[in-house]
């Protein structure tokens, strides 16, 4: 199973944005989402190296609340 992690856009390129999130940042090509205009300070979801979609800041604070239980969860053991 994969997980698409949620990250803000701190720089948009032609086919990539670099993103953000808790300090880290990567690099994520932009194949699936060419025809949507992202900006600086979208909230989007990474996964397998791509964005997969735009969420709101809501939604992805909502996304790393349960991420957040899942690694508590599984510290805790």
């Amino acid at each position: 199973m994969c997980l698409a992690i949620p990250m803000q856009v701190k720089q948009v390129n032609r086919f990539s944005v670099i993103c953000e999130a808790r300090g880290i940042e990567r690099e994520a090509g932009l194949l699936t989402m060419l025809d949507h205009d992202l900006r600086v300070g979208d909230y989007v979801m990474i996964s397998m190296g791509q964005v997969t979609a735009r969420v709101s800041a809501e939604e992805a604070a909502s996304a790393w609340a349960l991420y957040d239980e899942i690694f508590d969860e599984i510290d805790s053991k």
